[in-house]
Parts: structure tokens; C-alpha cells; sequence
């Protein structure tokens, strides 16, 4: 009995702990991934040999972290004595493994046939974390602008012409639903950077797969699988007053997921009457029910509110660059807006060869904005969808993908104009019921020759209609009902994709364009309404390279783009912006992108080195432009850099410390169609500075600081284009600082 006991006391102890074979491997390709850093409660941090492979041994189920610099990290429970195997995601820019979305293509972005950037997660908080505008403004193409803290203007490929204020020209998704409105405007400052965890930019026309804007798509996608529980806080502080904090909740649900996120961010602002306060809520859930079929949905809840300083004349520029324009104080010019936004969608895959994705929206906005001028209120209403069926099959011996959809939108919204007595609602001045609608219908064909050349044909029919009833009008005018209805628009897109060789490419491509003018464009604050305004048409052919050396990877594009009926602003003796049809516009460009990894190594101190560069070149003209008795035919663009250029280097080491630092040119930007006021040439110099570990396998860690316009330059992101009495100027912060903490918690 004796000798049976102490067997039992050998051997008891030894049963407790199971050997744990885990293979770590790449997803999609299922190579070994060697390096990597295992790590788990309890046990010596671990690296993967050669073979992608560590043995382990422990005695009860685990929480083991993955993680590698050229990988996201990864979490996940294991039971001891299993063999198991991991895979994760690659996080380099290796254009032969990034998979993006672009044109519904879902290829190889050394296989897209079109201009699209990505911009990732950890790509938006290499900067301070208050908007996209830094992180957006590193891609080559692309420039965002802050005329105030949360008024943003997007430009890509000079798309901003004809937006004074907000986000149009440019068609917005987000997780794959509609978010720009039918009328054409996009409040882009309902987000926060928490709501987005990808990004793709399609640059130029492409209405054959999205409808109508010249300007191009934007795609976010806010977090879509929920693998980990998790609880996170976060709290960041600045210059001028600046405090951000959120808190998030990931919890896996049944093979799905519910993932919670608030987010408070205030500000002061840089100048007099610049002080910002948003609140944002999201709550996204996602369902698997099966290996069939997906269901996701969203709501988005934000309260904004932002004051607006205006624009400066020169003279109140060198005078002080803070001072708000005056009137803007007294009148409290400034926007509140409540947004609620509710989305569901549904994929479902029928087989091996078809799959159906339908996503619908709902939204409800109430939105007031006293200015100088008067004071506007609206209240709307909006709904919309999008559904697309891809086939993915053969005729005969060349593989085809074929895609199918739709899109409708409408919004309805009680619009009404009011005087402004010192920034309290005053007597009315009229009132409209607007209602806009647009829908489209898209087919695409991808054609593959062979292994190295792919064709994409498409084309989209578009609809769109919008009405003003105006109920009162204390003007001279009578009230009556103006109905503006474009006729069906045929979008054309051909584009050819061609492999060099397994790590280079070609493509060209035409594509036709044409975005037709919002309410807000033919509705003006002043009464007016301009029902002969003109859709915007336009045809781009575009030629690019893609290539990717070991570390290196190059994208160069250029393009031509003939706009014709372009839109064009200018600014009344009252202040008032009023749009016209400029005639046509020659738009050449020049896009190229190169990064390299200088050092990447999971295993030594400094695990990573990188260097990356966007230049610009958009050398837009007037081909013909007349303004009463001027002619501005020949001149440069407006609102236009000629030449941008941006350089980045990232720094990562073992220990966790890391280093972002960016620069960006930005030559000189002509602020009015005859070219004679311009802003100057400027150097944006920023950098940020952390710290972010992973405290045995449950907590994250990361401190971090940095600075903004290091140099101090004098510059505005966002100026007033043909602006009446030389008001032109919405200067930016000086040299500014920021730091911050976060703290995440696996349970």
C-alpha cells in the first residue's frame, strides 16, 4: 500500500502538467511564422522556432498572447495537452499580401486596377487622437482639412472646389452601408477614431460600383469580430484645453460578438470661439448563426457641438491669428447636432460560387447653426440600403467574378431660416420641406485572360431627384415647390490589371463621373434658390505601377481627369456662398507612394525600422473659365497645392518604446480663380513618442506624448476660397503638445 501511495505522489504531480504543441502559422497562406512572442500567465515568454512551432507545458487552460511586429496580435485561451494551431494576420504593407475591398474587387492590391489607399488602425494613432486629419494627410492624393476643430473638408484629387464647408464630392461608407446623405453631404464629424479600425480610398471617379462624385470613396469599417473579451479605458490631454476619454467593452458572444464604446472629447480651441464638445456612442453586434450567414448591426448616437470662428482678412491675420472674426462671438456662430444612426446587415453565401451581402440604414438628425448672418434650423430624416449578389465561377477555361447591386437613399428635412439676434433664433425668413432621393443600379465583370491579366468592365444607370417646398418665404418671393430631376445617367468603367511578374504590376483604366449639386448648393442661406446649376460630368484615364523589392514597396500613379460644368464658389457683398458653373478644368496628376523597413527583427532590440514617403504632384487648370468680364482660363486650380510631400519614420523596439515622426510640405495654394492671393508654402513637423507593452497575458499598457507643428508655423488647414472682403485665412494651432495613457484588460 506504501509503495502504491508514493507511486501515486510521483506520478500525481507529473499529470498536472501536459505538454502543449502550438504551430503559429500566416493566415491565407499557412506559412510557419518563426519569432513569434508567446506569452501567458504563469510561464516564461516564449518565441516560435523555424518551424512556427512551441511546446509548452501547464496544467490548466491558459490565456496566451501572440504577437510579432509584422503581425497583429492575437489572443486566445488554450486547455493544456491540445495541439494547436494559430494564425495570424499579416500587418505589413507587402502589396502582394494586403487584400482590399476596392471596386467590390476583393484582390490583391497588386491586382487592383485603380487608385486605392489604405489607412490602418495603428495608422490614425501615430498622431494625436482627435481626428483623421494627420493620418488621412500622409496618403498621396489626399489632403483633409480643419477650418475649425470638427469642420472637416475632404479634397482628393482637388474634389473640395465647391465645398465652402463639409465633406462633398466625395462618397462615404461605413461598414458598408451609405453614410453620406442623399443630397451629397457627409457629416464625417459624427465619428470618432474609435468608430474606425480600416480605411480604403478609392481616388478618382468611381461611380460604376458607388454612384455619383468625382471625387472618389471613402470606406471605413469599424471593428468586425470580437475574438477576446476585453474592457478598455483610455484618457488623453493637450494644449487649449483638450480632454478626450472612452471607454470600451468587447465580449464574445455565441460564435459572434457585442463590442460597446463611448467616447467624451472637449477642447477650447486654438482661437477665440473655437471650443468643441462631442459625445459619441457605439454599440455593434454580430451574429454567425452559421457558416453560411452573417448578421451585424450598428448604433451610432453622437451629440456635437462646435463654435465657429470664421475667417480673417491679412490684416487681422498678422494682427492676432486667434481672434475669431468679429460678429462670430456676439451672433454665436456655431453648430449643435444630434445624429442617431442605426444599421443592419446581411450576408448570406449560397454556395461555393454566390453570395449576397444587404445592408439598410436608418437616421434621424437635429441640427442648428447660428452664424453671423442668420440662424438655421433643421430637423431630418433618412433611410437608405445597398445590396450586391458576387459570383465567382468560370466560362470555360477563365475564371470570372461578377457582381450585381443596387442602392436607394432618401432623406427628408424641415429646413428653416431665421434672423439671428445675438445668437438667439429670430424672426423667420422662410421655410422649406426638402426631400432628396438617388438610387443606382451597378454591374461589374472581372475577366481573368490568364494568371497575370485581369480586365474589369462596369457600368452604373443613376437616378436622382430633390425638391424645395417652400411653405413660407417673408421675402419677396411667393411660396411654390421647385423640383429638380436629372436624368438617368449611364456611369461607364474599363480597367486592365497586368502581373510583370510575382511582385510587380500594371494598370490603366477610364472611368467616367458625374456628380450632380446638392440642396445646400442650389438652397442658398440668403433665399436664393439656383435650379440651373449643373451636374458636374467628367471622364479620368489613369495609368499605374505597382511593384515590391524585399522591404520596398512602390506605388505610382498618374492620371488625367477632363471635368466639364465644373462648381465653383464665390462669396456675395453680404458674405453669402453662392455657386456657379465654371466651364472646364484640366486636371493632371502625379500620385507615388514608397515605403521600406530599414530593420525588422522580431528578435533584437530595435525590432523594426521604417521609412516611407507620399508625393503629390496635381497640376490643375481652368481650361475655360469666364466671370463677367474676367477670364481666368489658364489659371491654376483654386484651393489646389501644385506639389505635396510627406516622409514618416516609425520606430519599434523590444522593449516597447516607440517613435513616430512626420513631415509634410505643402507648397503654395492659390485662394482665389485669378490667382492672386495665395497661401504660402509651409513645414508640418510632428512626432509622438510611447511606450505600450502587453503586462503578462491580461493587461495592456501604453503612455504616450508628442507635439504637433513643431516648427510653429504660421499656416491654415482649411481656407475660404474666394472670399469677399479678403477674408481668406482660418489659421491653424501653433506648436502644440499632447500625451495620453490606455489600459486594456482580457478577461
Amino acid at each position: 500500500m506504501k509503495k502504491l501511495t508514493l507511486l501515486l505522489a510521483l506520478l500525481f504531480p507529473l499529470s498536472l502538467l501536459a505538454q502543449t504543441k502550438i504551430l503559429i502559422q500566416e493566415a491565407g497562406t499557412n506559412q510557419a511564422i518563426p519569432g513569434v512572442l508567446v506569452k501567458a500567465p504563469g510561464l516564461k515568454p516564449q518565441v516560435s522556432d523555424s518551424s512556427g512551432e512551441v511546446l509548452l507545458e501547464f496544467s490548466a487552460p491558459l490565456l496566451f498572447v501572440f504577437s510579432h511586429v509584422s503581425f497583429e496580435t492575437q489572443s486566445l485561451e488554450i486547455a493544456p495537452g491540445t495541439n494547436v494551431t494559430i494564425q495570424l494576420k499579416s500587418a505589413t504593407n507587402a502589396l502582394s499580401e494586403v487584400i482590399v475591398m476596392g471596386f467590390e474587387s476583393e484582390r490583391p492590391l497588386l491586382r487592383q486596377a485603380g487608385s486605392v489607399s489604405r489607412v490602418l488602425e495603428n495608422e490614425l494613432y501615430r498622431f494625436n487622437e482627435t481626428s483623421i486629419v494627420n493620418a488621412f494627410n500622409t496618403k498621396a492624393g489626399v489632403r483633409v482639412e480643419e477650418r475649425a476643430p470638427a469642420s472637416y473638408r475632404i479634397s482628393i484629387r482637388g474634389s473640395s472646389l465647391r465645398s465652402p464647408f463639409g465633406v462633398r464630392n466625395v462618397k462615404v461608407y461605413w461598414n458598408e452601408v451609405p453614410f453620406t446623405a442623399p443630397d451629397g453631404t457627409t457629416p464625417l464629424n459624427l465619428l470618432d477614431l474609435s468608430n474606425i479600425q480600416n480605411t480604403e480610398i478609392i481616388k478618382g471617379p468611381a461611380g460604376s460600383i458607388y454612384g455619383a462624385g468625382n471625387g472618389g470613396v471613402i470606406s471605413l469599417t469599424s471593428r468586425q469580430e470580437i475574438n477576446e473579451n476585453r474592457i478598455a479605458a483610455d484618457v488623453g490631454v493637450g494644449d487649449f484645453g483638450l480632454l478626450r476619454y472612452r471607454f470600451g467593452l468587447d465580449q464574445k458572444v455565441n460564435g459572434g460578438g457585442l463590442s460597446v464604446s463611448y467616447v467624451k472629447q472637449k477642447s477650447d480651441g486654438y482661437r477665440e470661439h473655437s471650443a468643441v464638445d462631442r459625445e459619441v456612442f457605439q454599440l455593434s453586434a454580430l451574429l454567425k448563426s452559421s457558416d453560411k450567414q452573417k448578421l451585424s448591426t450598428q448604433i451610432l448616437y453622437t451629440d456635437l457641438d462646435y463654435q465657429i470662428p470664421g475667417a480673417l482678412n491679412a490684416a487681422q491675420l498678422a494682427e492676432d491669428p486667434t481672434q475669431a472674426r468679429p460678429g462670430s462671438v456676439g451672433q454665436n456662430s456655431s453648430i449643435s447636432q444630434k445624429s442617431l444612426y442605426g444599421t443592419l446587415s446581411h450576408s448570406y453565401t449560397f454556395g461555393s460560387e454566390l453570395e449576397n451581402v444587404t445592408s439598410l440604414y436608418m437616421n434621424t438628425t437635429d441640427f442648428e447653426n447660428p452664424f453671423i448672418l442668420d440662424y438655421k434650423k433643421e430637423t431630418a430624416f433618412g433611410y437608405g440600403g445597398r445590396t450586391k449578389f458576387v459570383h465567382n465561377g468560370m466560362w470555360g477555361n477563365f475564371p470570372v467574378r461578377m457582381v450585381a447591386g443596387g442602392e436607394y437613399q432618401f432623406s427628408k428635412t424641415l429646413a428653416q431660416n431665421f434672423g439671428n439676434r445675438a445668437g438667439k433664433a429670430d424672426t423667420i425668413r422662410f421655410s422649406d420641406d426638402l426631400i432628396a432621393s438617388q438610387a443606382f443600379l451597378f454591374q461589374q465583370l472581372e475577366f481573368e485572360w490568364s494568371p497575370k491579366v485581369l480586365m474589369t468592365l462596369g457600368f452604373s444607370e443613376n437616378f436622382s431627384r430633390f425638391e424645395i417646398d417652400r411653405t413660407i418665404d417673408a421675402g419677396r418671393n411667393n411660396p411654390a415647390t421647385n423640383v429638380r430631376k436629372f436624368d438617368p445617367i449611364i456611369v461607364p468603367r474599363i480597367a486592365l490589371s497586368v502581373l510583370l511578374n510575382a511582385n510587380s504590376g500594371v494598370h490603366g483604366s477610364i472611368s467616367s463621373g458625374f456628380s450632380p449639386p446638392t440642396i445646400d448648393e442650389v438652397r442658398t442661406n440668403e433665399g436664393s434658390i439656383n435650379l440651373d446649376l449643373e451636374a458636374e460630368r467628367g471622364v479620368n484615364y489613369e495609368l499605374g505601377y505597382r511593384a515590391q523589392f524585399g522591404r520596398f514597396n512602390l506605388d505610382l500613379t498618374t492620371f488625367y481627369f477632363k471635368l466639364d460644368q465644373t462648381i465653383t464658389t464665390f462669396t456675395n457683398a453680404q458674405g453669402v456662398v453662392l455657386f456657379q458653373n465654371a466651364g472646364a478644368t484640366n486636371q493632371k496628376g502625379i500620385e507615388a507612394s514608397l515605403d521600406y523597413a530599414l530593420i525588422r527583427n522580431q528578435a533584437g532590440l530595435v525590432q523594426e525600422l521604417k521609412i516611407a514617403h507620399a508625393f503629390t504632384g496635381h497640376y490643375f487648370k481652368f481650361a475655360q473659365f469666364t466671370k463677367g468680364n474676367d477670364d481666368f482660363s489658364g489659371n491654376k486650380l483654386t484651393g489646389v497645392a501644385p506639389n505635396t510631400l510627406v516622409n514618416q519614420l516609425d520606430l519599434r523596439t523590444k522593449p516597447g518604446f516607440y517613435l513616430n515622426f512626420t513631415h509634410q510640405y505643402v507648397d503654395k495654394i492659390p485662394l482665389n480663380d485669378a490667382n492672386t492671393v495665395f497661401q504660402d508654402t509651409y513645414n508640418l513637423v510632428g512626432s509622438r513618442l510611447g511606450w505600450r507593452n502587453t503586462l503578462g497575458s491580461r493587461w495592456d499598457l501604453e503612455l504616450y506624448s508628442g507635439v504637433d507643428n513643431l516648427l510653429d508655423e504660421s499656416y491654415s488647414l482649411g481656407n475660404d476660397l474666394n472670399a469677399f472682403g479678403g477674408r481668406f485665412f482660418q489659421p491653424a494651432p501653433g506648436r502644440n503638445w499632447y500625451g495620453g495613457l490606455k489600459v486594456g484588460f482580457r478577461y
